[in-house]
């Protein structure tokens, strides 16, 4: 059955990835034509370690997460060098109209967050990963807590499909973004273009818990792997170290997903 803009009522996320880039459709060709130019309007792009993005196959990318300007700027880097991403997301923008129909028709995947239905998206991404998709997931789960836009404490969901897809996991680190929009702004900064810096580093090796897969110690200690990774990453492109506490959202009275007060953070900086 035809859904009005392509053939299939199928998710994309469902069937093989085609195409150039990998994993492409007609939603995703039609926004970069748009989305694309005013990427480069707004922002200086510092792009580094595309040799590690591999062409084809099942691959998870994680990055760290600051601005909601993240998921287009780190799309753009993705399709630029041959891979249209499925990215894990919160499943209220699926419900925005217009913009819903976009991110469903371009494969991403809703996450019913913080609700009994969030292992579905695990159980939708380990297909897509099957099928040899670009799983694009943010570990944190939403925009880090910490007050100076550090790494948090992750969640474990990018482990759990790390160990039981076995593919490979590629760290990101972006930086740059937040000063194109502050996390949880609404003001994109517009009479500047805005550096904006990713670095893709090496797969991280997790197979020391391949065969631990449920095991809920294994996958803590995965999540801190492939974190300590991106935090690397950013402390390479800050030029600084990152706190030698990592910031707990779990400890922290800040809410554990959702906009918060710019008074919190000082007083919650609750570090584990």
């Amino acid at each position: 059955m035809s859904n009005g803009f392509g053939k299939s009522r199928t998710p994309a996320y469902a069937r093989p990835p085609k195409g150039y880039p990998l994993g492409t459709n007609i939603y995703f060709r039609v926004c970069s034509k748009i989305v694309i130019p005013i990427l480069k309007a707004l922002t200086k792009r510092d792009w580094r370690g595309m040799e590690n993005v591999p062409k084809s196959g099942a691959v998870i990318v994680a990055c760290n997460h600051m601005s909601y300007a993240d998921p287009l700027v780190f799309a753009h880097y993705l399709y630029a060098n041959g891979r249209a991403p499925r990215f894990l997301g919160k499943e209220s923008v699926f419900r925005v109209p217009v913009i819903g129909r976009i991110v469903s028709g371009a494969g991403q995947i809703p996450v019913h967050r913080e609700s009994d239905r969030a292992t579905e998206a695990v159980d939708h991404a380990l297909n897509a990963l099957s099928l040899g998709h670009c799983l694009g997931i943010y570990p944190e789960g939403t925009l880090t807590r910490d007050p100076d836009l550090w790494p948090m404490v992750a969640k474990t969901g990018l482990a759990r499909l790390a160990l039981k897809s076995r593919v490979p996991v590629i760290p990101f680190a972006q930086w740059g973004d937040q000063n194109l929009l502050p996390r949880y702004g609404k003001r994109v900064t517009l009479w500047k273009r805005t550096k904006v810096t990713i670095v893709a580093g090496p797969p991280v090796d997790l197979s020391e818990w391949f065969e631990k897969a449920d095991d809920h110690d294994a996958q803590v200690a995965a999540t801190q792997k492939v974190m300590k990774a991106i935090t690397t990453l950013l402390e390479e492109i800050r030029g600084e170290s990152a706190p030698a506490v990592i910031f707990d959202p779990h400890t922290s009275e800040l809410p554990r997903v959702g906009k918060f007060t710019a008074e919190k953070p000082a007083k919650a900086r609750n570090r584990k």
